[in-house]
């Protein structure tokens, strides 16, 4: 869904109470209709790491940008499931691959194990989004503390603390 006016109007109808922002609940809800389940708190992620503003909802501007994310990670998808409806592990390497994100193997197989869930080795649309939205949000707060750029960060409890608070999927 690239269209603008029709992003506006899809926009306009999950904003039931016309506020001008989306919460929670109601792109939840806008999710399902779509045939899409994620958890209130994958769909409180996905706000958080769109939230320029943090208000806690959605504006438009903001609603676009968390669409862009999606039609990338759903075209790496459906590029690689094959007609399954489904990923295997090995799809959703190359996936994160060509979404920019690269994980050692111990890595990558935990988090691929927290987001299959049947736990049969295959990864459905909804979970290879909540993954991608966990990977990409674990990115985002490992940058903040990344201040050199360089791969690595060093932190206390204290911010340790801050990083569990803020990853919670």
């Amino acid at each position: 869904m690239e269209n603008p006016r029709v992003l506006k109007e899809w926009f306009r109808r999950v904003d039931s109470d016309s506020t001008g922002n989306i919460d929670a609940s109601q792109l939840k809800s806008a999710f399902a209709a779509g045939n899409l389940e994620f958890t209130l708190s994958v769909v409180q992620q996905m706000i958080r790491m769109y939230d320029f503003d943090r208000n806690g909802t959605m504006n438009f501007e903001e609603f676009v940008a968390l669409n862009k994310f999606l039609l990338k990670v759903q075209s790496a998808f459906y590029e690689l499931e094959r007609g399954r409806g489904f990923l295997i592990p090995d799809d959703v390497y190359r996936a994160l691959v060509k979404l920019g994100f690269s994980l050692d193997s111990p890595a990558f197989y935990t988090v691929c194990e927290s987001f299959d869930q049947n736990k049969m080795g295959m990864i459905q649309l909804d979970g290879f989004i909540s993954l991608c939205i966990f990977v990409q949000s674990s990115r985002n707060l490992f940058n903040s503390f990344d201040t050199t750029k360089q791969g690595r960060v060093a932190l206390d409890f204290n911010q340790f603390v801050y990083c569990t608070a803020n990853c919670r999927i």
